[in-house]
């Protein structure tokens, strides 16, 4: 009898040995589509001058290769169960072991989620979108959007969920009444969120309007700012004592280079380094947070080819329309963040942050 509590003792110190060595913390930020130009462009136009986006100070970076399972160039599904998971796999399959075995992939918000974290994912496309669903739900095809929408609430139940809400010839595959019914608080609009009590708050799901988010440049009406959206979701968060992960994506990015559009990518990027200057507020809270800025791939084959002056948007050149196999950056900053300088692949990100 003695022998078995000394090793429920020592198994439960393991458990406890483990939950603190990785991040308590980890907000996760994705610039879809965002490369190593994109970033570049975006800091000759607010600064007249390269490398000085807020991120771009962070103390580690590195490039990140990725590649999906049988392909050279991803799609979003693909690299964000990569990121997820730190499994590969084939374009449009969302955190399934596909090439394989065909099982569900757990991700990095399912760890946080049963080590008694609170959760969340937060993005400027479809809140069922390819990326977000990576990391909250599991399905052969990114395409399956009802599916991915019933996975959030049935099996991941993230505290957080904010984004945009995707309605087509699919139909509404948001369910707010079983939302409700699962104590989420429900805001749909601007002011609706930033009203919200916070303190008083653990589980909400913010779904606006009837499709991706307008892009900044356009204006957004009554919706809220990615960077609003930051706020408000970690201040849900970080009620929990047992710490959070959040995933957040600045989605338009992506949409904005597939048109070879400098100025909506720009303006995109730019409300996305506004929520990373948010985001790092948490860090200076918390030490025992860790803030990753990286991609899941590059979209456009963008080049800079000169500066224009700050305000000015620069000259560039694209290559294509769609993605491209080009690395893409990382910048990390707080709890372990030196664990991720150098070159690594978008698989690494589970190992890093978990070992």
């Amino acid at each position: 009898m003695k022998l078995k509590k000394i090793l429920a003792a020592v198994m439960f110190l393991a458990v406890i040995y483990e939950l603190s060595a990785r991040p308590k913390n980890v907000i996760f930020m994705i610039g879809d589509g965002m490369g190593f130009s994109h970033v570049k462009a975006t800091s000759l136009y607010q600064h007249g001058e390269e490398g000085k986006l807020f991120f771009e100070s962070f103390p580690h970076r590195g490039t990140v290769t990725t590649h999906p399972a049988g392909s050279d160039i991803t799609d979003s599904a693909a690299a964000s169960t990569a990121m997820a998971t730190g499994k590969k796999a084939k374009n449009g399959t969302i955190s399934m072991e596909i090439p394989g075995s065909g099982r569900e992939l757990k991700t990095l918000l399912e760890v946080y989620k049963e080590s008694g974290a609170y959760t969340g994912i937060i993005t400027t496309t479809y809140i069922n979108h390819a990326t977000p669903a990576g990391f909250a739900a599991h399905s052969v095809s990114r395409k399956n959007y009802k599916e991915i929408a019933r996975d959030y609430l049935e099996q991941t139940r993230p505290n957080v969920m904010l984004g945009g809400n995707k309605k087509s010839f699919w139909g509404s595959t948001f369910d707010f009444g079983r939302a409700r019914v699962l104590g989420y608080h429900i805001v749909d609009n601007r002011e609706s969120m930033i009203s919200l009590r916070t303190e008083e708050t653990a589980y909400l799901a913010g779904v606006f309007g009837k499709g991706h988010f307008p892009y900044e440049k356009d204006g957004l009406g009554d919706l809220p700012h990615l960077s609003q959206m930051t706020r408000a979701g970690l201040m849900v968060l970080d009620n929990n004592p047992g710490g959070f992960f959040v995933m957040i994506e600045g989605g338009r990015i992506d949409h904005a280079a597939h048109k070879n559009d400098i100025e909506r990518m720009i303006l995109e990027t730019l409300e996305f380094e506004k929520s990373v200057k948010i985001a790092y507020e948490w860090v200076q809270k918390y030490p025992d947070t860790l803030l990753l800025v990286t991609a899941d791939h590059e979209t456009g084959g963008l080049e800079v080819l000169s500066s224009s002056g700050k305000g000015k948007f620069p000259a560039v050149r694209w290559s294509s329309y769609r993605h491209t196999a080009a690395r893409v950056p990382v910048y990390a900053i707080g709890k372990d963040a030196e664990r991720f300088s150098g070159e690594m692949d978008n698989t690494d990100f589970f190992r890093k942050i978990l070992d």
